[in-house]
């Protein structure tokens, strides 16, 4: 960490799973089954590592609603077979949940309450149930809705002023609108990110971190389409503003099912692992805006980030952007006219990869670790803008 009164804390490893379509290949698994699987096979990846030593598992889910069963790092403590010992928390900070797990994990290293911990990000929105709320009165006599948790505001306190409460579909349109960018720039993004992706795939730049979901035919990420266009992109209607809109499912990250994990460690911890680190996290950022501008949020928190790590835009030879949308993106970029765009999700991002909600923050922060390894040296940076306004950062370096 950027303080010289802290421990170093080091990425030993990152694992995650191919991240499965709404309703596709992984809909029939469990989240706890997904989390119980990332840390298997972070275990699995240090044999001598004694499970026994490991002080913490947090994990980041971002409904626990459901088969999570609202402490989902517990549950998958126990069924990745760890010892009854080990113990678990869950953390919810929306899409960045599975970031804020290891900047959680990392703050307890750096203080000295923890020499090892795992740390990730599960959500299976195929499976997120759909609830009930309870009746203000007893034996209600009419009809009941049914609310999906799925994704996006539910139950919402009327008093929420009604310009925050939009949908996130139309935060990026209005982001859209702020800064200018068109729908040919949106779909041209979309475009440029499955593209990278499938040849990132293809040139094996994924083999070290994804683990196969036994018993699932799923190779690589579902919602990579190797052949679409920016004629197909053209095709399709808005998704959320009629007449004028721009933003469509193209453009967009689609609904998705995954886990991710990272196996983080003081010194001693990375002696008794036998291995050499892929990265150390160097410092960490959140910040909040306004609702409806949730897109932007990473704007302030990267400049913070970037600050607390003593590093500029100039240093950073990888950037792992959540594309929650293209258009908030490329509004993100907007603010930030320091940062060469060629470093930003060289391998694809979340429109082409999927975006499983828990999971994604500790998938881009494995990300820039890998990349960092294998450039041998270097800067990353991992970032997501957050649902409700907000956005978090993280630098690692090599």
């Amino acid at each position: 960490m950027a303080n010289d009164l802290l421990r170093d804390v080091y990425v030993v490893d990152a694992v995650r799973t191919p991240v499965g379509k709404y309703g596709g290949a992984l809909a029939g698994v469990r989240p706890d089954d997904l989390a119980a699987l990332v840390v298997r096979s972070l275990v699995d990846r240090a044999p001598e590592l004694d499970p026994v030593r490991i002080d913490d598992v947090v994990f980041g889910n971002a409904n626990g609603a459901g088969e999570e069963n609202r402490n989902v790092a517990r549950m998958a403590v126990l069924l990745a077979g760890l010892p009854v010992t080990v113990p678990g928390v869950t953390v919810n900070r929306l899409c960045a949940s599975g970031l804020e797990a290891v900047v959680h994990a990392a703050r307890a290293i750096a203080v000295g309450d923890a020499s090892v911990i795992v740390a990730g990000g599960v959500e299976s929105m195929s499976r997120a149930p759909w609830v009930l709320p309870k009746s203000d009165r007893p034996f209600p006599a009419g009809h009941q809705q049914l609310y999906s948790t799925t994704l996006g505001w539910r139950l919402v306190n009327p008093k929420m002023p009604p310009q925050w409460t939009v949908s996130l579909g139309e935060g990026a349109e209005q982001i859209a609108d702020r800064h200018g960018i068109t729908r040919e720039q949106q779909d041209a993004y979309a475009l440029a990110s499955h593209e990278k992706a499938a040849r990132a795939w293809k040139d094996g730049r994924y083999d070290a971190e994804v683990v196969p979901v036994e018993g699932v035919d799923l190779a690589r990420d579902e919602t990579i389409r190797d052949n679409t266009s920016l004629e197909a992109l053209a095709r399709l209607k808005p998704a959320f503003r009629t007449g004028d809109g721009t933003v469509t499912a193209g453009n967009s990250s689609p609904l998705n099912d995954g886990a991710a994990a990272l196996l983080l460690t003081d010194e001693e911890g990375l002696r008794a692992t036998g291995r050499e680190p892929l990265a150390r996290i160097r410092a960490s950022a959140v910040t909040g805006i306004e609702p409806n501008l949730f897109g932007l949020g990473p704007v302030e928190a990267v400049r913070r980030a970037l600050a607390r790590a003593g590093r500029s835009f100039a240093d950073l030879s990888v950037v792992e952007l959540n594309e929650a949308f293209a258009a908030q993106v490329l509004g993100c970029l907007a603010e930030w006219p320091e940062l060469d765009p060629a470093v930003v999700n060289p391998r694809g991002g979340a429109i082409a990869i999927g975006h499983p909600l828990g999971a994604s923050g500790a998938r881009l922060a494995g990300a820039v670790a890998h990349q960092l390894a294998a450039a041998g040296t270097g800067t990353g940076l991992a970032a997501l803008c957050i649902g409700v306004g907000q956005g978090q950062a993280l630098v690692l370096e090599r």
